[in-house]
């Protein structure tokens, strides 16, 4: 229970750390361009203690979540003294106000990399994306009718598995089976299944690419059949097994880790356009469903699955959780809604386009965008963003997803 309530702990504060490195992003680039930062907080809430530098007023608040960066002149409506007129925000070109926004969504983006690098140097860095890449070969295969006669490796001497015996090693990547591209490890399996005798395998290894003849044999297995029941069947089999785990060098492992951030990274944008079909099951599992896995968790609910990986000593999960969140939160934070970070670059760059065309025409740069215009729009989307934050909290709390049963 102990390791389950620091896992929790723990979750949460990188989750904190997180949202203040997004705030400091913003902090240091407007800083670096002259504009005037007024405060910066870590946290939400009463204030607990601050200090001023220069013109900054630094401070913490009570509640770990969060942050903020206060930039003189952020929008039309924001009040600036005449003195600090020339630094406002609103008035900088557009590169610098859109380099300012983006910082923020970019920092979660380095955390990402740089927790994933970590991981990639310390425990490896998890086969998530199930490539066909093989970690160890069969000296034999025979029928398996149960999981311990699948676990019993005992061969006869001088017996060859059909994958050995055609020469596939250890780090290959199967590209294709039969003739049929393999792009994930499960899509392999089925083409092996369904094979009988003399199959071509083609290969990756390394940088060369190699055409193979596997002999498969057909044994009995354990499958699951349509309607999604256990039955013994005859399948082919290769007597290969999936690498689990990448493991990289200090050096390696910056290749390993900006291919694997793309990985996730395109998960993330996948999950974020899948998001709203999403908020149906979460409502129903706060009346008594049953919690699908895929379904959104708010920050108690990942940081419960974050205890729950510290408990079972499953760091290389506690890890992948906190690169997963700073991944969404930077994609999320880039949307073109206000007021997220991407709300705020969109205006700016419709208003850098509008004024181009009204150059164009010969007209002079209209007036900047009236804030006071879109503050409804912007009110619906906080009520919206509330709204499943409160859904999402109330699931996690009532019915959460769990990686141990």
């Amino acid at each position: 229970m102990l390791a389950y309530i620091i896992g929790v702990v723990l979750f949460a504060l990188c989750i904190g750390a997180s949202l203040a490195l997004h705030e400091a992003g913003h902090l240091l680039s407007a800083k670096a361009f002259g504009m005037k930062v007024r405060r910066y907080f870590v946290g939400m809430g009463p204030k607990i203690w601050s200090f001023r530098r220069g013109e900054t007023e630094y401070g913490l608040k009570a509640l770990p979540i969060g942050g903020f960066c206060e930039i003189a002149g952020m929008t039309t409506l924001d009040e600036v003294a005449p003195e600090d007129e020339r630094r406002a925000m609103w008035r900088q070109k557009t590169w610098k106000r859109t380099v300012v926004m983006a910082t923020g969504p970019f920092t979660h983006f380095l955390l990402g990399f740089i927790v994933l690098y970590v991981m990639a140097v310390t425990f490896g860095l998890p086969n998530l994306t199930e490539k066909p890449v093989v970690s160890q070969v069969s000296n034999c295969v025979r029928d398996a009718r149960t999981m311990e006669q699948l676990a019993d490796q005992t061969c006869r001497p001088g017996e060859v598995g059909p994958a050995q015996a055609a020469g596939l090693r250890p780090g290959d990547e199967v590209v294709s089976v039969g003739g049929v591209g393999t792009p994930t490890w499960t899509a392999m399996v089925e083409e092996i299944q369904s094979a009988d005798g003399p199959t071509p395998f083609v290969v990756r290894r390394g940088d060369e690419t190699l055409r193979l003849t596997i002999d498969v044999p057909r044994l009995e297995r354990k499958v699951t059949n349509a309607e999604g029941k256990t039955e013994i069947a005859e399948v082919g089999v290769a007597g290969v097994s999936m690498v689990k785990s990448f493991e990289y060098t200090a050096w390696t492992a910056i290749g390993g880790t900006a291919s694997y951030t793309g990985d996730m990274f395109a998960q993330t944008l996948q999950k974020l356009i899948e998001f709203p079909q999403r908020i149906p099951a979460v409502v129903q599992a706060i009346f008594g469903g049953e919690r699908d896995p895929d379904t959104p968790v708010s920050v108690v609910g990942a940081s419960r699955i974050g205890g729950e990986a510290v408990e079972a000593g499953l760091w290389q999960l506690f890890l992948l959780l906190v690169a997963g969140l700073n991944f969404f939160m930077g994609a999320f934070n880039l949307l073109p809604l206000l007021p997220l970070d991407g709300g705020h670059i969109a205006v700016v760059w419709y208003e850098h386009v509008r004024n181009w065309l009204r150059n164009r025409r010969g007209q002079t740069a209209a007036a900047p965008v009236d804030y006071a215009k879109l503050s409804g729009i912007t009110m619906v989307l906080i009520v919206i963003g509330g709204a499943v934050l409160l859904l999402t909290v109330t699931a996690d709390i009532v019915n959460p997803v769990r990686i141990m049963q």
